[in-house]
């Protein structure tokens, strides 16, 4: 079809359901998203508390292709703004985590503390009375950019922008219930892993969506039941159409029932065998739950993911028109016995 109409700002009046492939290769779009979505009023997941406990504690994190650090203050309040330089916008803290008592830009040495203040620039008065910065420069007003944030269940969220509404509202309650399943209680992290992906964000995006391709792509989860479109389950949004919940309930078919559905379909379902049938047993975590598939998108690059006993964390960072970073935190619980973390990583 054509892309007149969308390139034109406008969304086209005929066969609407159609998306004009244009939002995934113009780069003029790409740049809207990030200034009106990523950067605009919305809420972007970006740590976890467990991963910052004390002071001067930091990590590295995004909204959108915007770098974010994430920080305790030296009296322990979390703190967050824009990883770039007042002076010259370059990245100013290039490790993933740490713990520092300041935050220094390797370029020129410009210094800011934990609340993002400048607190110091190399020769600011000049040398020998030579140089040096304007009798007018106001140190106040050059430090890191700052991001409102909120927490939820030890859930790191900000924002750039002063519009946006209350994390609470923004979430909406069934999404905050499923924010809370996974982390109803202390958690630590496991390990992470990173995955660059030649594709438009949006495309990953939507796939967190997508119930559709789950079984028919991933052999794993349908062989083993751990996602079969014949289980009980399926999928609810929110009332403004922006987050997503996908879910399915454990135990709730049968290898027989899946074997005939799927060979209706002409799709094998016994193609993978496992030596050790425990690694996909699923664990009930609390008293009557029996969901081991509860996928939460939550707009516009986040998703809090329970496979089985597989707790994780994924975020979504852009990287361009044609590639998206997935970057994913695995978590277990702080009281996991040995056994159930194994399990977990296994």
């Amino acid at each position: 079809m054509s892309d007149a109409g969308f390139d034109a700002g406008i969304w086209p009046a005929l066969d609407y359901s159609r998306v004009p492939y244009s939002l995934y290769h113009d780069r003029a779009v790409y740049e809207r998203e990030q200034a009106r979505i990523f950067r605009g009023p919305v809420w972007n997941y970006l740590a976890l508390e467990a991963e910052i406990p004390t002071p001067g504690d930091f990590r590295a994190s995004y909204v959108g292709d915007t770098p974010v650090i994430v920080n305790r203050d030296r009296h322990g309040a979390i703190k967050a703004f824009v990883n770039r330089c007042a002076h010259r916008g370059a990245i100013v803290r290039r490790e993933l985590s740490g713990n520092v008592s300041e935050h220094t830009c390797i370029y020129h040495q410009w210094c800011y503390d934990l609340d993002g203040a400048l607190t110091g620039i190399p020769f600011r008065r000049g040398i020998r009375g030579k140089g040096g910065m304007d009798a007018s420069f106001d140190m106040g007003a050059h430090g890191l950019q700052p991001l409102r944030v909120a927490t939820l269940h030890g859930a790191i969220f900000g924002t750039l922008s002063a519009d946006a509404e209350p994390l609470e509202t923004y979430l909406g309650q069934p999404v905050m219930t499923e924010i809370h399943r996974i982390l109803h209680r202390p958690v630590t992290v496991l390990g992470y892993t990173r995955q660059r992906i030649r594709a438009n964000w949006k495309l990953y995006a939507e796939n967190t969506r997508d119930n559709y391709h789950a079984s028919l792509l991933h052999d794993f989860l349908r062989s083993f039941g751990m996602d079969r479109s014949t289980q009980v389950g399926g999928v609810r949004m929110d009332q403004r159409h922006r987050h997503n919940i996908t879910w399915a309930e454990a135990d709730s078919d049968t290898a027989e029932a899946a074997r005939d559905a799927y060979n209706t379909a002409n799709i094998r379902n016994d193609r993978l065998a496992l030596q050790e049938p425990g690694l996909v047993t699923y664990r009930p975590e609390r008293p009557g739950d029996r969901l081991n598939l509860i996928a939460t998108s939550v707009f516009p690059g986040s998703v809090f993911m329970v496979l089985s006993n597989s707790l994780a964390i994924r975020q979504i960072r852009p990287r361009g028109i044609d590639e998206v970073e997935v970057h994913q935190t695995m978590l277990g619980y702080a009281d996991d016995p040995p056994d159930m973390t194994e399990h977990r990583l296994n």
